[in-house]
């Protein structure tokens, strides 16, 4: 059993004539939860569930506790998700219509996530939103189905926040003999936790941050991401809120499907044509997704013109 589906590899023709590459898009902004995260989230209520949870708790209002609210409600298991004051309406709203049981606490998110790991019983699961060895396991299932439909990429792109992607997608390449396959990393300027990582050596944890991307606001990266950036080619690469956003709007109209500023990260690498790409061709991007983001919203971040 799977509550994930097996997503489209598209050849992305705008993308491909732009670059003058082969660029393949893995679409995993039409999961059911809006994400890539219901992967490794799904599998861990699946292994929870069999290992007798009867509530499933989660600490985000974004795309973590929306997979969560999903897989609960697949499974017939109650949710409990936490978020902070400053949960958007949006968010708040697609939790409830998964019948997750939602309550308000705190300013951020590490405090939601205390108050969350409070009300933990002995029948219930906590599903952390990117640091569990479960998730990296589900996250790395769509490069088996990249590498099942016969495409063999010589990059792969995706944006990192706290590394669960990323820990997932080389788990994959690496299980799949792919691991001559170079990860491209990219983050926005204001919460680029997995670049200090890099240049310490070491998971080290930022002062603060600043980013309408707040799905990557983790401040410190999951220790697994540096482990495996050891062990594997990855590089580093940083966009601007700007761009994350343009690329946002240029994908929306390419490809008809609107993503968040997060997701927007890698988009914008192939879109920017950054320096990073030009060695590769035949890159995959992992469009990540993003339920919370409506179209109207992506409008008002670019300034409101719709073009």
């Amino acid at each position: 059993m799977q509550l994930h589906l097996n997503t489209p590899l598209l050849n992305s023709r705008a993308l491909g004539q732009l670059n003058g590459s082969d660029v393949w898009l893995k679409m995993e902004a039409l999961q059911p939860s809006g994400s890539f995260k219901i992967r490794g989230i799904g599998l861990a209520c699946l292994r929870y569930y069999e290992r007798g949870a009867r509530r499933f708790i989660s600490s985000s209002g974004g795309n973590a506790g929306l997979a969560v609210a999903f897989a609960g409600r697949a499974l017939g298991v109650p949710v409990t998700v936490v978020v902070p004051e400053t949960t958007s309406a949006r968010a708040k709203a697609l939790l409830l219509l998964e019948e997750a049981e939602v309550i308000v606490h705190g300013a951020s998110w590490q405090e939601a996530n205390q108050y969350a790991l409070g009300l933990k019983g002995q029948s219930d699961a906590f599903l952390h939103p990117f640091d569990d060895p479960l998730l990296w396991q589900g996250h790395a299932t769509m490069i088996d189905e990249v590498v099942a439909s016969g495409v063999r990429p010589d990059a792969v792109v995706l944006s990192v926040g706290g590394g669960g992607l990323l820990s997932g997608v080389i788990e994959g390449l690496q299980r799949n003999g792919l691991s001559d396959v170079p990860v491209i990393a990219v983050e926005t300027a204001g919460a680029a936790s997995f670049r200090a990582a890099v240049e310490a050596g070491r998971a080290v944890e930022l002062e603060h941050l600043s980013t309408i991307a707040t799905s990557l606001g983790a401040k410190k990266v999951c220790e697994q991401a540096v482990k495996l950036a050891g062990l594997h080619p990855v590089i580093s690469e940083v966009v601007s809120d700007e761009e994350a956003v343009r690329a946002c709007r240029r994908f929306m109209d390419d490809h008809r499907v609107v993503t968040e500023p997060a997701c927007g990260a890698s988009l914008a690498c192939v879109y920017e044509q950054k320096a990073v790409m030009k060695p590769f061709h035949h890159p995959l991007v992992i469009v990540c997704g993003g339920a919370t983001m409506s179209a109207e919203q992506l409008f008002s971040l670019s300034g409101g013109e719709i073009t």
